[in-house]
């Protein structure tokens, strides 16, 4: 199993690279931007691009999506709950980002769906808050949380669509339940570290502590 975490962008973005050396497929998460380098490194591993798995709708995570489906031809990954708003991007934010608007998502899942990448499987945790359809995913002790859990902190809900309430009893519900020792792998480098634990999130983040 590989795992790779490369922070790109001018938004502290971190994108991971995932993939079965086996089965020679990859998948990324948030592949925002750095493309050369993203499949520089699925390359260097004989990996073929199998997914393109956004935790979130906004675009800081998502202007990566069209580049990345012409260079590899491959599935957009997304919950549900934010296909729409995947699409309803304004044009004065993608002006902005300098970005395209994201082709529509080839495959919605769900809370407890398992997406299987050579004989890896992926576990999707539905943690609305930060946007309806925010996930996380789970994989052999890691979790990999998006915009719904930083390093000592969590993602913002003031955007539309965005509830302090629903992000609290999802990180509460969803994350804290996880085993301690369970890695965070996040969504942006905002924290004293580039990862955590659920343990130490649980008695040091400084938004939401376990109770």
């Amino acid at each position: 199993m590989i795992i790779r975490q490369f922070e790109v962008g001018h938004f502290s973005i971190f994108s991971y690279l995932i993939g079965d050396e086996t089965a020679q497929e990859g998948l990324l998460i948030d592949p925002a931007d750095g493309h050369d380098m993203l499949l520089g490194e699925a390359a260097s591993h004989h990996l073929a691009i199998k997914y393109i798995v956004n935790t979130h709708c906004h675009i800081d995570h998502v202007m990566g999506n069209k580049e990345m489906v012409r260079r590899t031809g491959a599935k957009i990954v997304l919950h549900e709950a934010d296909a729409a708003g995947l699409l309803r991007t304004p044009r004065d934010m993608l002006e902005m980002f300098g970005a395209e608007l994201s082709p529509p998502a080839d495959i919605l899942v769900s809370d407890g769906q398992i997406l299987k990448l050579g004989s890896l499987e992926i576990r999707v945790i539905h943690t609305p808050g930060h946007t309806p359809g925010g996930m996380c995913l789970c994989l052999n002790g890691m979790v990999f949380t998006g915009d719904t859990l930083f390093v000592g902190s969590v993602g913002r809900t003031d955007f539309p669509g965005g509830s302090f309430q629903e992000l609290e009893h999802s990180v509460r519900t969803k994350l804290y339940t996880l085993p301690g020792s369970t890695i965070v792998l996040p969504g942006h480098n905002y924290g004293t570290t580039p990862t955590s634990t659920i343990e130490r999130e649980r008695r040091s983040n400084d938004v939401i502590r376990a109770l």
